[in-house]
């Protein structure tokens, strides 16, 4: 990929200050508090982040050609699968220790590879799946003090669903990453991004016919801030791609543990477990050797192609 200007220190930082804010989106949601229906807090999260996503695109003069699109189609099964994953993360993200439903949703780009080779007939080698299955490993650590509690206490265990809650969210959330890929293909990253909010707003609307709970002031203003927060670290999150590569800038996700755990303890009093940090070292570990040996097979590729083109 080719960089109008590249920096990746640049890339870098934005990538950071995207984790960032999407952490500070959690604590907001976790701030609201827990009688909140998922439905109704991805409402509020994608409704208000669309006004700094309209501002951002103005400001870079797209916005007129971001309405713009080949495939309605898509973007609603964009959006039906990414509200879906949005719903179930923030009901495991109302009922579990912050950094375990952060770790337990690293669990996504790991199946986003299964799916990849089942769906999109991609050629995933042995490196790969062991990463996968070692990720999947480490995961399931996580979880399963959370799934024991089934037996323990019954299916109404809190712990338990918001467990299963995030790993099916992972679920879903890798099933609409697969259908971004398909949309960049013919669509342009701000249609997509605008949409995806606009699609996402529209669908957990229709929540309300099951029920809301009436917002306090200060529960209003959290989501809203949530909502915020939401657009504008996929704002920072585009543009970290301007300036750096995947491979560069992807690994920055994981910061995300740090600074959720830093948050949870200061502000809910949640300490991670050593279940949960030994588990996350193993996601941790296997997302970043699927990123690195994602760079090689790139720079394979590239070789090739240059080397089969015929010089004059």
């Amino acid at each position: 990929m080719a960089f109008a200007d590249p920096n990746p220190l640049r890339g870098i930082v934005l990538k950071v200050c995207s984790v960032t804010v999407f952490v500070a989106m959690q604590t907001c949601i976790k701030l609201a508090g827990s009688g909140i229906p998922p439905g109704q807090i991805s409402f509020h999260r994608s409704a208000f982040a669309i006004v700094p996503i309209l501002v951002y695109l103005a400001w870079r003069g797209e916005l007129r050609q971001a309405f713009q699109t080949d495939n309605p189609v898509g973007h609603v099964k964009r959006g039906l699968l990414g509200v879906c994953a949005m719903g179930a993360g923030f009901y495991g993200l109302v009922h579990l220790p912050l950094p375990d439903a952060i770790a337990i949703g690293y669990a996504m780009p790991l199946i986003a590879v299964v799916f990849a080779a089942v769906f999109l007939k991609e050629t995933v080698r042995l490196y790969r799946w062991t990463a996968v299955v070692i990720g999947l490993v480490g995961v399931l650590i996580i979880s399963l003090p959370k799934l024991s509690l089934f037996g323990e206490e019954g299916f109404g265990s809190e712990a338990a669903v918001g467990a299963m809650a995030v790993l099916v969210s992972a679920i879903l959330g890798a099933g609409a990453m697969l259908q971004v890929r398909q949309l960049v293909r013919e669509e342009k990253t701000s249609t997509i991004v605008l949409f995806f909010s606009l699609t996402a707003a529209l669908l957990s609307a229709l929540t309300w016919f099951f029920g809301w709970a009436d917002l306090s002031w200060q529960g209003l203003g959290l989501l809203a801030l949530a909502g915020f927060f939401g657009g504008l670290g996929q704002i920072f999150l585009t543009e970290s791609y301007r300036f750096a590569d995947v491979s560069t800038i992807a690994p920055f996700e994981y910061c995300s543990i740090i600074l959720g755990s830093i948050a949870a303890y200061l502000l809910f009093s949640e300490v991670p477990t050593m279940t949960t940090l030994t588990g996350a070292a193993i996601v941790v570990a296997a997302g970043i050797f699927i990123i690195y040996r994602e760079h090689q097979l790139g720079l394979e590729r590239r070789a090739a192609r240059k080397a089969s083109t015929p010089q004059g």
